[in-house]
């Protein structure tokens, strides 16, 4: 097949970086409805692969400990082969986890889903890849929040779009055919248009490939972002991704629609919080107040929503819940920004590893406590409100280590500057 590049050699590498980063938004974009919709499937699923809900969580969350793992094996080959074959391969690794995940069998629902969060490891972090080639620094936050805004444009339609669908007729068999064909179609175009990089030889070795994690590493700062955005992911990966509809459905009786509404709130949230947020983050060149405000919101709407619903609609609060937890992609610049520009991909690996690291641990974790007793608690109310105190200690807990970090904004550089 011939290289896109060479038919539009005329353009500059940045403009095609920018045109590939669009592209990696819709690998995103389809990576978050594979993660979301499964919460508006859970009976059909546990129906097509003969499981109870405690295996099928399990199923489920085999997608965090690939997509954990596999973020340091992205961010490893953006900084040393470029984002061209890395990227493609990894949504076409997607395509690949929902054809196998289409099968009615838990065997490969297990197979499928490792393969989904290999591949989509690739999504985020090739798109901050992407974005910080194409676009200048000062409005790398904005196209970071843009990026989250399309994943959680994503997450959204994964349930309010997906799940009528479903209660017209749409099988979940071809649910998974049909994204695994577009994620496909965008891994073709994705290779077309990214542009090759040259990439110095000596960069190759063993010591070479893994040399941008011992810096990374080493930084305390990248495991304060990763921790940070990790508990601040968890009430909306764990909860309003996967397990909300049920809670909401069985411990504050909403209908199936209102309940699906209701989670689907939290990504349209982020699609507000994360470019706005970024761009404020811009705008004040510094990174520490937004979060840390951020986080501030999303405890005290959390607080209402256990234990005063009566003050605000659920779904009104969803949302702004939502929208300040966009606040959780400011760390992805901030660890960008105090790690050397030669370790972008190894920065944005390593973060995202972390992240997802907390996700995998806290999902089981959160599922044995909470989600095997839904529906059996004597008081549903109760369990609601303790199964979201969890939440409230993320975040919390990552309010207090925001309060440690280092602010990296641009204005912090130029007051060291003067």
């Amino acid at each position: 097949m011939e290289d896109l590049n060479q038919i539009t050699g005329q353009k500059s590498p940045r403009k095609l970086f920018i045109a590939a980063w669009v592209l990696g938004c819709l690998f995103y974009f389809i990576e978050y409805v594979v993660r979301s919709a499964p919460a508006v499937m859970l009976k059909e699923l546990e129906a097509g692969f003969h499981v109870d809900s405690l295996r099928l969580s399990a199923i489920l969350g085999t997608y965090y400990y690939t997509y954990a793992v596999t973020s340091l094996v992205a961010g490893i080959a953006l900084d040393r082969f470029g984002g061209k074959f890395a990227i493609a391969a990894g949504c076409f690794i997607l395509a690949l986890g929902c054809f196998i995940f289409s099968i009615s069998d838990a065997l490969t629902g297990d197979i499928g889903r490792l393969l989904q969060g290999m591949g989509s490891a690739f999504a985020f972090t090739g798109c901050v890849y992407l974005a910080s080639h194409g676009f200048k620094a000062r409005y790398l936050a904005t196209a970071i929040g843009l990026t989250q805004c399309m994943g959680m444009l994503g997450g959204s339609a994964g349930q309010f779009v997906i799940a009528p669908m479903i209660q017209a007729g749409l099988t979940i068999k071809d649910f998974w055919i049909y994204s695994g064909i577009a994620a496909a179609a965008i891994a073709v175009l994705l290779y077309m248009i990214t542009p090759k990089e040259d990439i110095p030889h000596s960069q190759h070795g063993m010591k070479g490939i893994f040399a941008p994690y011992g810096i990374v590493f080493r930084n305390p700062q990248s495991y304060m972002s990763g921790i940070i955005s990790g508990l601040l992911f968890a009430p909306t990966t764990i909860f309003a991704m996967t397990w909300g509809v049920a809670f909401f459905q069985q411990d504050r009786s909403l209908s199936y629609h209102d309940a699906v509404l209701t989670c689907a709130m939290v990504p349209m949230g982020w699609v507000i919080g994360c470019p706005l947020l970024g761009w404020i983050s811009d705008r004040m060149g510094k990174r520490k107040p937004v979060l840390a405000v951020s986080v501030i919101v999303m405890f005290v709407s959390y607080i209402q929503l256990l234990f005063l619903p009566q003050i605000l609609p659920v779904m009104a609060t969803m949302l702004i819940f939502g929208t300040a937890s966009g606040a959780a992609m400011i760390p992805y610049s901030i660890i960008k920004e105090a790690n050397p520009d030669e370790v972008k991909g190894s920065a944005t690996g390593a973060q995202n590893f972390i992240t997802f690291s907390i996700t995998a641990l806290i999902g089981p974790v959160f599922a044995k406590l909470f989600g095997k007793t839904l529906g059996a608690a004597p008081d549903p109310a109760l369990h609601f409100q303790h199964a979201g105190i969890l939440f409230l200690i993320t975040m919390a807990l990552a309010f207090l280590i925001t309060l440690m970090l280092k602010e990296t904004g641009t204005a912090v550089k130029k007051e060291r500057l003067r």
